[in-house]
């Protein structure tokens, strides 16, 4: 007698499903801003796994990933590959979408930007800074209009009056022929309230620029989708 023949494997594939759900069709028909997360990382992805397509495997990532935790922004090529289907090729295409719109995000424009106001200062910091799991300090000059002539990284890993030398930030801003000065740095727990060695620092470089006639416009600190304005909480007056 013979054996029953084993039915084939019918492999899941972005092709089943209904042209209306496919991410490529749906970005060619309404956009990219009109995709969820998970629409754009298939996209991404290129290509499922065995028996599961790119848009399943996306949303594991999410759910993984950005599932209340917020952590897309800091994906990590040997976590994303143990994810079951990723491996490491499409984990390298991931961790290097995310690097790449980081990017393009932070590239400043060629003419001068104008940061009048925290809302300004925010647009141009946020999208490279909220990620850091570090402390990143970094000093904007600016010059009359108070439009960006230089923007320098003056200490990674740490933010405290001993490493941060009003002289050190006020010579810079000289050396660009500056009229003015922004400061910021990220909080990487996503917090945005001032330490008390922020506000110290703060009232230190106010009292320098007076004296260098360079003025001392805000100190803004960066968390994740948050910011706050030390210049608006009425701590530069």
């Amino acid at each position: 007698m013979k054996a029953a023949a084993e039915k084939p494997v019918r492999h899941i594939t972005t092709k089943n499903m209904p042209t209306s759900t496919r991410p490529r069709e749906r970005l060619r028909d309404y956009g990219a801003p009109q995709l969820s997360p998970a629409e754009l990382i298939a996209i991404i992805l290129g290509t499922g796994a065995r028996g599961v397509t790119s848009t399943h495997l996306a949303e594991r990532i999410v759910e993984e990933f950005d599932g209340g935790a917020g952590r897309l922004g800091r994906l990590e090529l040997e976590e994303l590959a143990e994810i079951p289907g990723i491996g490491e090729a499409k984990a390298s295409q991931m961790v290097a979408a995310v690097e790449l719109g980081r990017r393009v995000a932070g590239a400043k424009p060629a003419k001068y930007i104008s940061l009048a106001s925290p809302e300004k200062v925010a647009a141009l910091l946020m999208p490279r800074m909220r990620d850091y799991e570090r402390e990143h300090f970094v000093a904007l000059i600016v010059d009359a209009k108070i439009c960006l002539k230089k923007e320098v990284e003056v200490a990674v890993g740490g933010l405290t009056a001993a490493i941060i030398h009003p002289r050190d930030l006020y010579k810079q801003a000289i050396r660009a022929n500056g009229c003015g000065l922004i400061v910021a740095h990220n909080h990487p727990s996503g917090e945005v309230t001032p330490s008390r060695q922020d506000v110290v620092l703060t009232k230190r470089l106010i009292e320098a620029g007076k004296i260098l006639g360079i003025d001392f416009h805000d100190h803004m600190i960066i968390g994740d989708g948050r910011w706050m304005s030390l210049k608006e909480q009425g701590y530069l007056s």
